[in-house]
């Protein structure tokens, strides 16, 4: 919502008063804020949660496992639409490390399918301690 009402408010000054620098740098600042917004909300050391679907999916828990140290569990599930039977992989990681994550997933399966998601809290090996 804070961020629909500072777009109406940037628009409409930059249509009454045609001032380009002023928007720009409101747009600017408000993308600064919504990153420290974050950062305290969420703190320093957030981590990311990332589900894999792929008919590799050995092939790539292997490769993150050995490359980036990290366990991965797999999930039996089930497409909806062609009614096929998957396995998900899940696999957090530290923020960082999504880009590696991504180019290992894309080396291996360029059309698999991939969920990032922000995990507020992870506990146990690799992370915080219990």
């Amino acid at each position: 919502m804070m961020v629909m009402f500072d777009a109406v408010v940037i628009g409409l000054n930059t249509l009454f008063f045609a001032e380009i620098e002023v928007a720009l740098y409101s747009v600017v600042s408000i993308f600064v804020v919504g990153k420290i917004l974050d950062i305290l909300f969420e703190g320093f050391d957030f981590s990311k949660m990332v589900f894999i679907i792929s008919p590799k999916h050995n092939e790539i828990a292997r490769k993150i496992g050995k490359e980036l140290r990290r366990g991965i569990t797999a999930f039996y599930g089930k497409g909806m639409y062609k009614k096929e039977e998957k396995e998900i992989l899940l696999c957090v990681v530290a923020r960082g490390e999504i880009a590696d994550v991504r180019k290992i997933v894309r080396g291996i399966d360029p059309n698999a399918f991939i969920v990032i998601s922000n995990a507020r809290e992870v506990l146990g090996e690799g992370f915080k301690d219990i």
